[in-house]
């Protein structure tokens, strides 16, 4: 049954795109740039360090346009304002959604709950680079006098995600005579892989976990407590973990000083917070300088959120075309294809990003949303992917937009790889859009029985983003520009892009089901039939008794 329309799809922007949808429907990518060839400057921007081309997305300017008259409806200007200033925006938790305030720049007063957050920022962005100095300069040592020369950063979600990509993208900007390492997967794999090979007395520990009582983040920093103990004994603790947390209590039961806890606040989501201190592992990778550089890349975003009109506002031309698809032309999924290898984990953190956000059902005040949400986002290198799942974006029968990134100088230079690299990029982007038709096909000699198979339809959008070079100011302004994208989605949804009660479930569940595998003897399973069955497979084996 379709749902009533209500909220912003009852309005007459909502009906004008519906109309001119139907328009839209008759039209080429191939026509409509023979017909208005202008469109390829028209339909770019620069901001920053970032060059995107939209041109070859199926939008004419009437649909911008349009789209523009839908954000307006939807009151875009007045919910970034809200958000900028510390307004409660998380709705359902009652909280301000502040993320832009960690990387204000010192000075500037936003006020929340009678304190100057941004004040609050600083001090602990001091406290973690007088840390991270005195690491790298090895001031601070192991408790057995020897310098730190691995750090494992122990987290999961938001405090694995951001920081464990973000330091894979600027690795040419890494002290590479440290190892620096992720662990937030509860299976115990990921935690041996992570320390097997290396040295207690020279590994420091980063606990990531905001109330320390995440199940699987306090289940591998246990086992990583234990693993250094049986080396170095209880009172190491001290000198080789640290926290990210704002308990300090259960920090210290842990065996960390709290002078070594670094912290942040409830108006930081988890998604949104690797620029926060969740970032401490970055900034010992990187040095706190450069640190400070991917802030202001995401400032330097964040103020072209705020200042430029939202018809050349580049976060919410990104959100405004997600939307057009996904919304009104029943997009499903969006990939994401960095030509870049250092940004090999950028489309995995965009998923939590983008579906933990706009992953929502009903809108703010609690009513089914009455169209699609949120989109399926993926993606892998360039050009790897050429070589897989392109064949169903040429010739398959889906409709996918796709982000190409690319950047016009490379990390390493050598020979024509990079030209080559980019080569592709540019090629995948015409023909995705304009494809080759069956006469061009026949023309080339391509025997008649082969044409249909060879012919591609075109058609099919694409964003390019060419930076000029991956440095901690362009990944900076990279990740801001998809933060504003997602918010900018979720205010013409009116859905509430700040919380994830839909991961709750699961993990409530999990922690019934735990000790039903392992109690002695059985217990009496409450559960379905087909989850009593599986515990039971399970516990047979283990060798347990059923």
């Amino acid at each position: 049954m379709r749902r009533a329309r209500t909220g912003i799809s009852a309005m007459p922007a909502w009906g004008a795109l519906e109309a001119h949808r139907r328009v839209w429907s008759r039209l080429t990518l191939r026509e409509i740039f023979r017909d208005d060839p202008g469109r390829a400057e028209r339909m770019t921007l620069e901001v920053g360090d970032l060059f995107v081309d939209w041109s070859k997305n199926l939008v004419t300017d009437e649909t911008m346009h349009g789209l523009v008259r839908l954000a307006e409806a939807a009151g875009l200007r007045e919910r970034i304002a809200a958000m900028l200033r510390g307004d409660v925006v998380n709705a359902t938790e009652g909280r301000a959604a502040l993320h832009t305030a960690l990387r204000a720049p010192e000075g500037e007063t936003i006020v929340v709950d009678g304190r100057d957050v941004v004040r609050d920022v600083h001090e602990v962005l001091d406290r973690m680079s007088a840390f991270a100095d005195a690491v790298r300069s090895e001031a601070w040592r192991g408790a057995t006098g020897e310098p730190i020369r691995a750090v494992v950063n122990v987290g999961i979600g938001g405090s694995d995600l951001g920081p464990a990509m973000a330091y894979e993208a600027l690795k040419d900007f890494s002290d590479r005579s440290r190892i620096v390492r992720f662990v937030s997967n509860v299976d115990a794999t990921d935690v041996w892989e992570a320390t097997h090979d290396l040295d207690p007395a020279t590994t420091l520990f980063v606990v990531s976990s905001k109330t320390f009582t995440t199940l699987e983040t306090l289940t591998n920093a246990r086992t990583a407590r234990a693993w250094l103990v049986d080396a170095l004994g209880e009172e190491a603790v001290a000198r080789h973990f640290v926290a990210v947390s704002t308990n300090a209590d259960a920090v210290s039961a842990f065996g960390i000083d709290p002078a070594n806890m670094f912290g942040f606040w409830d108006w930081v989501g988890g998604r949104y917070s690797v620029d926060s201190a969740i970032g401490l592992a970055l900034m010992l990778a990187i040095g706190p300088e450069r640190f400070r550089a991917f802030l202001g890349g995401f400032r330097l975003i964040d103020d072209h959120l705020r200042d430029a009109p939202l018809e050349r506002n580049l976060p919410v031309l990104l959100g405004l075309l997600w939307t057009w698809y996904g919304t009104f032309l029943g997009a499903d999924t969006h990939a994401v294809i960095p030509y870049a290898q250092h940004l090999e984990r950028f489309p995995a953190y965009l998923q939590q990003l983008d579906m933990e956000s706009l992953g929502k059902s009903v809108d703010q005040d609690g009513a089914p949303v009455p169209f699609q949400t949120g989109a399926v986002v993926w993606g892998t290198p360039g050009t790897n992917g050429q070589h897989a799942y392109f064949q169903l974006l040429h010739q398959g029968t889906k409709l996918v937009p796709v982000d190409l990134i690319g950047v016009a100088r490379p990390s390493h230079d050598v020979g024509e790889h990079h030209d080559l690299l980019v080569a592709n990029l540019l090629a995948q982007a015409e023909a995705l859009a304009f494809g080759r038709t069956a006469t061009e096909v026949a023309e080339d000699g391509v025997p008649p029985p082969q044409v249909p198979h060879r012919t591609f339809p075109g058609d099919h959008p694409t964003t390019t983003i060419l930076a000029t070079e991956l440095t901690p100011s362009v990944l900076g302004q990279l990740i801001a520009l998809y933060e504003h994208k997602v918010f900018t989605q979720a205010a013409l949804w009116d859905v509430d892009p700040f919380d994830q009660w839909g991961v709750e479930l699961g993990k409530t569940l999990a922690g019934r089901i735990a000790p039903e595998l392992t109690a002695d003897p059985p217990p009496a399973l409450e559960h379905d039939a087909s989850t009593v069955a599986l515990i039971r497979r399970y516990r047979r084996l283990r060798g347990r008794e059923v």
